[in-house]
Parts: structure tokens; sequence; C-alpha cells
């Protein structure tokens, strides 16, 4: 593609105000964003892509406007297309305070009809035979003025969505599978967003599940003070404290600041003033506290039924095949823990992945089901006789 993509840049209120009039009475827009969060907590917004009508694109400088005016259009009866929108919910959230109540995602829908999680160059190069311009993607979207190159690139994101949205809807129409996707999609809109409960903080260590209770007491009492600090300076966690001096210190378990400088992963930023103090008053409150259970993860499956997980997975695996549905997104294996644990909020349990898995899964764990391999068929499930 070489032709440029005709846009509007938007960098004061009054515009954003007219544009968001004229938007929100369309039955559709499409919507990107791009964003930093490598340098703080919460995620930089940097730029807002809109696309509707014929042909319409603005690019919105949220450093320049209001940019909790979106929420007029959020809330407003129009449908947002997105590619791929966890994170785009996730920033929009932060800085709109809202996301669109209802909106539709091209890489979730094209997961339902024989796609595997595809990029959005992917997806329009199979539906659109459209190859969109190539951007740097370590370019720095906060700084001003952009390129005309940054602002091409931005464009084509929004430019052809709602071309990629007729075309799924239609398949999905087509497959019986709409319900499905719209199913999806409110599942991501539920999905919890950046920023986490401190208390479970913890819980995102790596290596914490070889942490004894009372060390993983200690472990989430400190992290929990890390994500505090970390939220009140807007700096990701690791700038706090490392995780290996999380981990160090529960292991240590110091009562003064010369133990604490003894503790691995910990330098002399760590063990003198208010930082030293507010680290040992965390590591008291984590040894004074009832330890937390234990990391859920497969281990803690019922024994009997971990070979089940295995089983079922090599099923699943067949099923998203012969449906043509991405099979990350028909389930995980934690989404088959959950289930054969008899977690009663697992996805499994309910709707479309119900619909399609649940009573093979029930016949598989009783004995009336098993899988046989069939050459140039796959594995199929058949039943078994008493």
């Amino acid at each position: 593609m070489t032709d440029d993509l005709r846009h509007v840049w938007v960098d004061d209120d009054a515009a954003l105000a007219s544009l968001i009039d004229e938007v929100a009475a369309e039955p559709r827009y499409a919507i990107d964003t791009e964003f930093h969060r490598e340098r703080t907590y919460f995620p930089a917004l940097a730029l807002v892509q809109l696309g509707w009508g014929d042909g319409r694109i603005a690019l919105i400088d949220p450093l320049d406007v209001d940019i909790t005016a979106l929420r007029r259009l959020f809330e407003s009866d129009a449908v947002a297309v997105f590619h791929a929108a966890q994170q785009d919910l996730d920033v929009l959230t932060h800085a709109v305070g809202v996301v669109p109540r209802h909106f539709f995602d091209t890489q979730i829908a094209a997961g339902f009809v024989g796609y595997g999680t595809p990029s959005l160059v992917s997806l329009l190069n199979g539906e659109l035979s459209i190859n969109p311009p190539k951007g740097d993607r370590l370019t720095d979207w906060l700084r001003r003025p952009l390129t005309d190159a940054q602002r091409q690139y931005a464009a084509s994101d929004v430019a052809y969505l709602l071309d990629l949205h007729d075309r799924l809807a239609a398949q999905l129409d087509d497959l019986g599978r709409s319900g499905w996707a719209a199913e999806a999609c409110a599942e991501l809109a539920a999905r919890p967003v950046s920023g986490f409960d401190p208390s479970t903080a913890w819980m995102r260590l790596k290596d914490v599940r070889g942490l004894r209770p009372k060390p993983r007491a200690v472990a989430q009492a400190i992290a929990a003070w890390r994500e505090r600090v970390a939220m009140e300076r807007n700096v990701p966690v690791r700038q706090v404290l490392p995780d290996l001096a999380v981990l160090g210190i529960a292991q240590r378990q110091p009562s003064s600041a010369k133990e604490l400088g003894q503790a691995r992963g910990v330098d002399d930023r760590f063990t003198r003033g208010k930082i030293a103090d507010q680290l040992l008053a965390a590591v008291a409150e984590g040894k004074a506290a009832e330890p937390p259970a234990a990391v859920a993860g497969g281990d803690d499956l019922d024994r009997e039924l971990r070979p089940a997980v295995t089983l079922v997975s090599a099923w699943v695996s067949q099923v998203a095949k012969t449906e043509r549905i991405d099979t990350a997104m028909l389930a995980t294996r934690a989404d088959l823990i959950a289930f054969l644990s008899g977690d009663p909020a697992a996805r499994l349990s309910h709707g479309w992945r119900n619909e399609l898995l649940g009573e093979g899964i029930g016949r598989l764990l009783s004995g009336e089901a098993g899988l046989t391999f069939v050459r140039g068929g796959g594995l199929r499930l058949v039943p078994i006789s008493g």
C-alpha cells in the first residue's frame, strides 16, 4: 500500500466535542490506541485513533485535550470495533474512566472462524488482501510532533477495521456463532484492568510456589508494600524493589537493617532511612500474619484426576481443529483444571464452551466414552460399552 490515508488531527477540546457529536451518531466506529507502560505503573495514553463512515479517520492527541470527553461516545449506542481490545480497554479505563458499552473485537471474532489469535496485519491480508504500512514497534508515541510516517501507521490501524467487521460478522452469522463472539467480548470487558490488589501481588512473583508458609506470609507483606509504593509513584514495581529482593527478604525475614542488607537482591538503597524502616515494618507484619494459601496450580488438582487433564486436553485440541476455533480461546489448561476441580465459576461450566465440550468431558470422566485415533480424521470420541 502506498496511498496516504487522509485523516484529521484533533488537539483542542472544541474540535474533540464536534468529532464526538459526529461519531456518536454513527451505528459503529473503529478505534485503536497507542500507549506506553514500560516507564509507569499505569499505562500512559499517547494517541487515540477513530475511523467511521465512509473512510473518515481522526487522530486524537490526549496530551492536548481532555480525553475524558470520550465518555460521551463510549456511553452511546454506537458499536466500537477494536482489534485485540484487551490492552486498549485497559488504557482507556485509566484515561477515560469507562470503556465502550458495546464493542466487537475482530481478533476474538477471527478465533471463531478458523484463525488462531491473528495479528491485524495477518487478518487484513487474509480477509481483505491488504498489506498495511509497517511501523517501528519501538516508536515513541509520546513525543511531539509525530512524523508523517507515524501518523500514517496509526491511521492504518483503524482504516480497515469496519470492513473487517463486515466480513467477520457475516461469517459468524453463517456459522451460528455471533452469540459466541458476543459472549467472548463480554468476558473480555469483565477482566480486571492493570492495577492490582496489593494483597494478591505476591502471587505474581516468579518461584513463589517454592516458599514455605512463613516466608510466604512475609513475601505477601513485602509485595503488597511494593505494589502500593509503585501505584503512588506511578512507576513499575520492579523499580521500587526487584523480585529477587522480595523473595530474598521473605526467605531471610530480617529484623534489622544489617540483616536486611544480607538478603539476596537487596542493595544499599534499601538498607537505610525511611525505605529500610518500611521494609522492616512489612517483614514484621508478615511474620505476625496468618500465611496465605499456596498459589493454586496443576499440582493442586486431585491426584486421581491429573491424568484426565492430558486426556481432555488432547480432545479439546481436536474439537478446536474440527470446529475451526482457536484452541486457546476454547479452553486453556487452567480452564480444564478449574472445571475438573468442580469450580462453579469455571468458564467450561456454562455458555458456548460448555455447549461444545461439557457433555464430552463428562462422558470421558465417567468412563462412558473414550478416545480413538482415526488416520486422516484425528481423535474421535467413541462410546464404551458396559
